[in-house]
Order: structure tokens, then sequence, then C-alpha cells
């Protein structure tokens, strides 16, 4: 991972952790709870502060386009990014965390260089509903003669991410008369909901080379005493460029030659690989020693969780009514978690308007005792209602924080609290350490939701907590098994019964993704899913209802499937491939060259039991050779077998790995090869007719 570097900054300002994708509300005076939202609702965190903290200047928008230089026009190409379409000449981007509502303003200019980059004329600016909006948008384009088309079309809006009840909308446009050689440049507000903080991020890295960029932040300052402090932390910054704090305390940073950002299959969080300046507001940072730092978070959110959970007397009469005393302790600990996975989770509702939640009035819950007795809670709640359970049931259990990995990686050295940002519980049970997350639904007993897994965290206690690392489950935990039973006819054509059959994560989240689609939506989406797998145009048919609501029994759809010619005329004989519904492996890890570590959510493993029936009269020619590919962490098995007029295909591909660098990304593609060799193995048959196939 890139290096990186921390500063303190003598100026106070209001409170931000520079996770862009955490999903808690906090207010700066009373930081008591952290609410749970998935961090795939890809929502920014605010710091909620008073009206009267605030001063009541109005943002300052662009005041028009910057001049165009002879020398801008002439260029047809970058030396430092050879056979770019595009480049950007020129970013700015300019915070002000002052005033009714935080603003930043960006400019954007591109140089088109080739046909494929004007595709760049469609521009797309992605926010957050609610959060904030894009305002004072302005764009042009500059033609190779230097003559300017000013941009006076229309502005849309669309949704680009809706899940959880969250939208992540873009404003979009497209420029008009884009030529290659010629310019194009645009401009917005992002304006931040009224008397909130934001966090803030420079992000450098685009996908496209940019020749320069400017960036400033204004921090946020109040008349009154303020107890927040700014720092920020940086990674991967271009030779030259280093943030820096001025005489009238803004932050500003230039930087040049700044390559492009590489989009990569199965690559880590691209928040951890691109060059970026994330900046941090944080409440009395009194120590700059990571173990110092830690120590106080740890005890702040001790105590907050200690008196969320501490209701014993409530929670003993409520596991009364859960377990019997004779149950096995394993028996207890799974009792208690079904029945808190029965809570209603308002996580994973569809959100209220700010209309309907100001007449429901509903306020917080201020303890376990409370939330047991509404009968819902919000995921982290539920989290800790468990927590509460355990303990009064007479367990040894610890309440803990980690650091969800899917947008982020933690590095405790960083000192950003806001990273640890998922609760899950730690059972001590037979001297083992077993972790749980109910509040994280259709998570099955036993298992993390993937992005809990194999990650650090802090476990509470009343002396600042110890650095845990969460469990990382087997290949086998999450499985999807395809069993088919399928005949062949004296076409080609093969057709019959699927069953497929997902466990673990490979289950929890596909009920997840369709928890409030209907019948039909979800007959589509498993569909689907099954002619993705086939490398050819299939017929697939949904014939079972699966069931969607439960969170232990596997995920079991069932299927009528035909795939038409998928036996091919070779002179007097018949081909048939080995691998039917193997397409997802023959796009992986084709490139020759590799950026970026390889990068896996979860290990999950995928078997195949295929039975084919031969027409009458046909016969079985030849079979390949078996495979059984070990690479311990990856391993490829397949076999087929000759059982007097039915083929046998077996084939098992398993990952038990998270991430690896790229040094072993080249014995990873000749595996993946050998796989896609493997998988185009041909059984070679013998028609019964010379016009069997015909």
């Amino acid at each position: 991972m890139p290096a990186r570097r921390t500063f303190l900054s003598v100026p106070a300002a209001c409170s931000v952790p520079a996770s862009g994708n955490a999903a808690a509300v906090i207010h700066p005076l009373n930081q008591q709870f952290f609410r749970r939202v998935p961090v795939s609702c890809l929502c920014k965190l605010a710091v909620v502060v008073s009206l009267a903290m605030w001063t009541c200047a109005i943002p300052q928008a662009w005041a028009g386009f910057q001049p165009v230089s002879p020398e801008e026009l002439k260029i047809t190409s970058e030396p430092l990014a050879p056979g770019a379409a595009a480049i950007i000449l020129y970013r700015q981007v300019d915070r002000d965390d002052n005033g009714k509502t935080s603003h930043e303003d960006t400019y954007v200019r591109i140089k088109i260089l080739t046909e494929e980059g004007r595709k760049y004329a469609d521009v797309e600016i992605p926010f957050l509903k609610r959060s904030e909006d894009v305002v004072n948008i302005g764009a042009r384009t500059i033609k190779p003669d230097g003559s300017i088309v000013n941009f006076d079309g229309k502005v849309f809006e669309k949704t680009i991410v809706k899940a959880k009840g969250v939208k992540y909308l873009a404003k979009t446009f497209t420029l008009p008369d884009v030529q290659v050689g010629g310019i194009i440049e645009y401009y917005y507000t992002d304006d931040f909901r009224e008397f909130a903080l934001f966090d803030s991020h420079w992000i450098l890295s685009d996908e496209l080379f940019t020749k320069r960029a400017q960036f400033s932040l204004k921090p946020y300052k109040s008349s009154f005493e303020n107890p927040f402090r700014l720092r920020w932390t940086w990674q991967s910054l271009p030779p030259g460029a280093e943030p820096k704090e001025g005489p009238d305390h803004v932050v500003r940073m230039e930087a040049r030659n700044i390559p492009a950002f590489q989009t990569e299959d199965f690559m880590p969080p691209a928040n951890e690989l691109k060059s970026r300046v994330d900046f941090i507001y944080e409440e009395d940072f009194t120590g700059l020693e990571p173990d110092q730092f830690w120590k106080r978070i740890g005890k702040k959110r001790n105590g907050a969780l200690e008196d969320f959970v501490g209701k014993r007397k409530a929670m003993e009469e409520a596991v009364a009514q859960i377990v019997s005393p004779n149950d096995p302790p394993e028996v207890k600990l799974r009792k208690i978690y079904d029945r808190v996975q029965k809570i209603r989770n308002t996580t994973y509702e569809l959100r209220k308007t700010e209309q309907e939640e100001k007449r429901a009035k509903e306020k917080t819950a201020s303890n376990v005792e409370e939330i047991w007795k509404r009968g819902y809670g919000d995921g982290m709640q539920l989290t800790w209602l468990y927590l509460a359970l355990a303990r009064a049931a007479g367990f040894e259990a610890y309440g803990c924080w980690v650091s969800d990995r899917r947008n982020y990686f933690f590095f405790p050295q960083t000192m950003q609290s806001e990273k640890l940002n998922a609760n899950v519980v730690l059972v001590r049970l037979n001297g083992k350490d077993l972790y749980f997350d109910p509040g994280a639904a259709f998570t099955p007993y036993g298992l993390l939701t993937w992005s809990e897994t194999g990650t650090k965290g802090l476990r509470l206690d009343k002396d600042g907590g110890t650095w845990i690392q969460t469990t990382l489950p087997a290949s086998s935990d999450s499985a999807i098994a395809r069993n088919a039973k399928l005949k062949l006819s004296d076409t080609g054509d093969l057709e019959g019964k699927l069953t497929i059959t997902y466990t673990g994560l490979e289950a929890m989240y596909r009920r997840l993704e369709n928890r409030n689609a209907d019948e039909t939506e979800r007959k589509k989406f498993l569909e689907e899913q099954i002619k993705e797998m086939v490398p050819v145009a299939s017929e697939v048919d949904l014939t079972n209802k699966p069931d969607w609501s439960s969170t232990e029994p596997p995920l079991v759809a069932e299927f009528d499937i035909k795939i038409p010619g998928w036996a091919s005329n070779a002179g007097k004989r018949a081909m048939v491939p080995v691998g039917i519904f193997t397409a997802a492996e023959k796009r992986v890890f084709e490139h020759a060259d590799r950026v970026h570590p390889v990068y896996f959510e979860y290990p999950y493993s995928k078997t195949d039991d295929v039975t084919i029936e031969l027409p009458p009269g046909w016969h079985v020619s030849s079979v390949p050779n078996p495979q059984n590919q070990d690479g311990h962490v990856v391993v490829y098995k397949f076999k087929v077998e000759d059982l007097n007029g039915t083929l046998h295909v077996t084939r098992t591909l398993s990952f038990d790995v998270l991430i690896l660098e790229q040094k072993y990304y080249t014995a990873l593609r000749k595996f993946f090869q050998v796989v896609r060799t493997g998988d185009d193995e041909q059984i070679v048959l013998q028609p019964g007719t010379a016009s069997a196939l015909n």
C-alpha cells in the first residue's frame, strides 16, 4: 500500500472524518451513537452544528471561464500519456467550509486528442441527494480554430445508484460541436446541506492524465471557542506536490503531470490507490501518538456503548423468553442470534421523505431496553442488542468497532477513527473467538458481511480497547453449487433441469439485493445470472419459488434450461465443450500486465455436477484428461466420465485468498489460462447417423 503522511494544523475547525463513504451523522456535542447505514449507500459523513456557530456568508460562484492559450490549442498529443484519447489541461478545486453552507467550486478543462476522446463531451457530475446539490453549472466548447460555442442546452438529472433508499444522482449534459483538437471546459459548485460540514478530499487521480491541478481549502472557523482541529493525510502525491497552510490559514497545493488512473478488475478499493489528500476535523485532538489517540477513542466509544447496553435486568428477562436453561451454549447463541435477526431492521427499509420523518417524530432509542420493547431498530442498534443479550445469557462478549474494507483499508498509524465504521460482537466460546453481526440483514450465523471479514478492529473495554483481526471465512463457507441433468438432442441442442444452490455470503448478497423486489423482478434476476454463466445464447426459466426471506437456509433455484447448438459438427463427429456454466472465467485476467494488486472480496467456491444423456445410438469417442491444478489458495479441477450413454462432468473452482501483490499476477494469470483451456476442452462424440447434426 502507498506511503502515507499526517499533518496537524494549528487553526481550529469543526468535525468531519475523512471517509467519503462513511454512514454516520454525529452531533459534535453529543457523540453518543454511530448510526449504521450500509457503506454501499455511498453516504457522506456530516457533522451537524449549531446555527449560532455559523456566519451568514453567501458562497461565491466562479466568475467565468479562464482564457485559452494558443499553445493549448496547438497540442496534438501528450508525451507523458502516449496514445491518450484526451487529457485534462487544468483542474481547480476550491473548498470553503464557512458560510451557511459548505461549498466546493470545481473547474475542468479537457483537451480532445482523438476521435475516441469526443466521448468526454458527455459530462456526468455525481452527487448525493439530500446531502448536497450541484448548482451554477457553466460549460463551453473551444473549437480547434479558437472559436467558442457556449453551452446553452438542458442539464439533466439521473439516478446512477439507488440502494437502501439512498439516491446517488448525477447532473448530466452534453457539450456541442466537440472536435478532435478542440477543448471542452466546465465549472460547477457543489453546495452541501445547510448548517453542516462534510468530509473533504482532494482526489488527484482521474481517468485522464492531468497536466496541472490546483486545490485549496478554507477551513471552518468559529467566532466561539472551538474544540475542533483540522489535520490531513495524503498518499501517492506526485513529486513536488504537498499541501501547505498559508498565513491566511488556507491550505493549498499545486500538482503537475498526474498519471491517469487505471481501473482493473479485482483491484483494491480505488480510494486506497488514488493520489489524494484527506482532511480530517476532530474534536479534542490531544495526542499525536497513535497509542494515545486510540486509547482515548476506545474509552470514549466504550463509555457510549456501555451506556447503551447497560440494562442487565431487562436483558435477562428477554433472554428467558428466547432460550431454555438447559440449552447448550452454542444453541443459546444461535437462538439469540435468530431472534435478533427477526426484529424489524430499519436500516434496510426504504427511507421516508424528510416530511414523513418529521411527521413520525420518532425519538432515537437511548438503550437496548427501548429497542427490545419497540421491536425495531437500525442495524447498529440490533448488533448491540445481541451483545447485551449474549452477556445476559452468561457469555463473555465484547463490542467491537471494525474497519469496513469495502471502500478503504485501515491503518491505525493515520489515526482516522471514522474508518472504524462497522460494529460487530465478539463472543468467546470454548476458547475460540466468534464474530457476529445480526444487524447486517441475511448474514448467516457465524459469518460476517464480507467487508467486515479479515479486517482490523478495536475490541472495546474500559482501558481503551485491544486490537483484533476478524476471521476470514473459508471458500467452502460461500459456495455456488450447480447440479444439472441434461439431454443432448441429435441436432446438438442441450436441454434439461438445472438446480443452483447458493450458500453463505453467495446466498446473503442475492437476498439482500432483491429484498425489495417483487417475484417478477427476482425471477428475472436469477434467470439473467444463469444466462451470464453460459458462454452462448440460452433459454432459461425459473420453475420454483426460492426462499428469499430466510437467512440460514441456502437459496435454491430450479430452472428449465435449453442451450441451442451446444454440440458442433466436426465431420462425422460431434464436439461438446466441457465447461457449460463457465463464461465468467473467460473474461478475467486476460491482460499481460497488471498495475494494482489483485483483490477478492471474500473466499468462495463454484462446483458443477453435470450429467448429459446422449441420443440413442451415440457413443463417446474420447474425453479430455482430468485436470487438477492446486495452487493452494486457488484450485481448479475437472473430470469427464463416460457412463455408457451418459456423460458425467464434475468441475471445481475455489479461491481461498483475499489479496495478492502484483508480483504474483503472472502466476495467477497462468492459472486462469489453464482454467480457460480446460473449460474449452472438447468431448468427442460419435453420432448414431452421419447426418445427426445436419
